[in-house]
Order: C-alpha cells, then sequence, then structure tokens
C-alpha cells in the first residue's frame, strides 16, 4: 500500500484529507494571476497547506483506502496507523519525508511538522491541460517598419514557375545582373530615343504634305483638288472591351509607395513600366509593359527573363 497515492486522488475531489495520528491536508483554490514582471500567466490551481493539530480519523481516507484495496475498514486502519508510525520515526530522527505529488515534510527546532508543497501538481480539475506561459508584448510597428524596409530590397513576387535551384554564390549572380541591368537599360534607352525621333520625322512630313497641297489647292477651281490619304500609326492606351491584354509583371508590393518607386526604377531604364491595379491578395501589380499581341508579349517576356529579372511572370487579363 501507498498512502501517499491514495491521499494525492483524494486531493483532486476534497478539500481536506485527513491522516488519522499525522494531520490534514487541505486545498484552496486560487484564481489565475499574472506575474508583472515576467508576464507569466498561471492557469487557476489548487493550495496545499498541512495542518498537524487536525488529527481526528473522519474515515474518509481510510474507506477509500479499504474499497480500493477490497479490504475491511478494520484492516485498513490497521496498515494506515503502521504507515503513520514509520512516517512519524523518520521525522523524529531528523530526515525529510517526501510524499510523491504532493511536498515534503519535515520537523523544525521546535518539534513542529513543516511542509513545503509540490508546485508542479495542480489538483484544480477544471484546470486540465493549462499550464503556465509567458505573453510576449506585441510590437505591431516595430514589425511594420521591418516588413517595409525588408520589401524595398526585395518585393513580394508570386510567379507560377519554379524556380530553378543554383549552387553558385549569390553575389556573383547579383553583380551579374547589375552589369546586365545597365548595358541593357543604355542599349534600350538609346533604342527608344531614335524609334521616338524616326516616328516624329515621318509626322512632321506628313503634315508638310498635307499643308502644301492645301496651300496648292484653288478653291474657285470647279473640280476639287483630291488629299493624298496618309496611314499613321497611333498608340493608345485605352483597352478595348473584350480584347485580352497580356501585362509583364515586374513584382506586386504591400504598399503603394514602393510600387511608385519600382515604377520610376524601370522607366529610367527604359521600359514602359505602369501600374494596373491590385490582386485578390491586396498587394500592388507593376508592369514591365502591355501588350495586345500574345507573341510580341512572350519574345518580350523571354528577354526581360533573360537579360533582366528571371522573377518577371506574364499576366493575361482582359
Amino acid at each position: 500500500m501507498v498512502l501517499e497515492h491514495y491521499i494525492s486522488e483524494l486531493l483532486y475531489r476534497y478539500n481536506c484529507v485527513m491522516v488519522p495520528n499525522l494531520g490534514a491536508f487541505l486545498t484552496q483554490t486560487e484564481s489565475a494571476v499574472i506575474h508583472k514582471t515576467t508576464n507569466a500567466i498561471y492557469p487557476p490551481t489548487k493550495l496545499i497547506s498541512f495542518n498537524e493539530q487536525v488529527v481526528t480519523n473522519d474515515g474518509l481516507l481510510v474507506s477509500y483506502i479499504a474499497k480500493a484495496e477490497k479490504s475491511t475498514y478494520e484492516e485498513t486502519l490497521v496498515k494506515v496507523t503502521d504507515f503513520v508510525a514509520v512516517w512519524k520515526k523518520q521525522l523524529q530522527s531528523g530526515k525529510k519525508l517526501d510524499l510523491a505529488k504532493i511536498g515534503s515534510l519535515s520537523l523544525n527546532e521546535s518539534d513542529k511538522i513543516q511542509f513545503q508543497p509540490e508546485n508542479s501538481i495542480n489538483y484544480q480539475t477544471s484546470s486540465f491541460g493549462f499550464s503556465t506561459f509567458t505573453a510576449n508584448p506585441i510590437v505591431r510597428e516595430v514589425l511594420k517598419t521591418e516588413v517595409e524596409e525588408l520589401e524595398e530590397k526585395i518585393p513580394f513576387v508570386f510567379t507560377p514557375e519554379q524556380k530553378r535551384r543554383s549552387n553558385s554564390r549569390p553575389y556573383l549572380k547579383y553583380a551579374a545582373i547589375f552589369l546586365l541591368t545597365i548595358t541593357t537599360g543604355l542599349t534600350a534607352f538609346q533604342y527608344f530615343n531614335n524609334n521616338i525621333t524616326q516616328k516624329q520625322l515621318v509626322q512632321e512630313k506628313a503634315q508638310e504634305e498635307v499643308t502644301r497641297h492645301i496651300q496648292q489647292a484653288t478653291f474657285f477651281d470647279l473640280e476639287p483638288v483630291e488629299l493624298p490619304s496618309i496611314s499613321l500609326d497611333v498608340v493608345t492606351s485605352e483597352k478595348k472591351e473584350g480584347v485580352r491584354v497580356h501585362h509583364i509583371v515586374a513584382g506586386a508590393f504591400r504598399f503603394q509607395k514602393n510600387a511608385d518607386k519600382k515604377i520610376r526604377q524601370l522607366k529610367r531604364r527604359g521600359f514602359n513600366a505602369s501600374y494596373i491595379g491590385t490582386n485578390k491578395f491586396g498587394l500592388h501589380m507593376v508592369t514591365y509593359d502591355s501588350f495586345i499581341d500574345v507573341d510580341e508579349a512572350l519574345r518580350t517576356l523571354k528577354s526581360v527573363k533573360r537579360n533582366h529579372s528571371s522573377d518577371a511572370w506574364l499576366l493575361s487579363s482582359k
């Protein structure tokens, strides 16, 4: 028979468990508390104490043990009395009496029993499964600042393509991309300026031809003067209804100011960058360029991925 085992089981159900000729173990419920210094949160628990002045046998412990071991009340009472006599002899010899899951008993200088409870066991049944934990303070503003700084360096890009892993050193990759970006940007800028200059010359020449024919016409002639037909390439940014537009996406940003900064960077490199709104995740989408012809879009995407950024991807929408 392990007497402390039965005492521990009864402490879950009763607030007082009396041990004949020794004393009584008492429990008192304490509400959940928060430690002000460590921010530790303790669940509701039962505090155990010991009173050696209560020595009268109420029959609770003896009856419980007799039922568990299928013995008579008288036989069990004799066993409990013998156990208590051994415990008292151990205490009087100056040794500490350790009771598993309950605590320890010892005698002080005045031969009074001192009790040290075991704090690792919670006898409050309503707190079953609860444990002590520390609540860390929430630092939302600090995290927001860190996210903004991180997004300045690495934009959030959603791409359906699987990135190929490379064992090469990352700084060599970034250095090569930087050099290719500068070279490509200068070439594209020069090509862009030359293309605009040629279109302006064609338009000015056509306008001079029309003006010359108008000046030569005589409004009093019977036969009207036939003006030459001129075909000009007109570029418009308006989307036709039902036409699918193909966007080469450069990145998706959480904050609008980062998206605007990316657009300015791409335009300085010669791209027709633009902002196409937000996606279903609430991120601001920035594109290198947009096309109606899917073949032209794919060719441009291939060039951008090879010369500028392998993270670019194609988004088609109506």
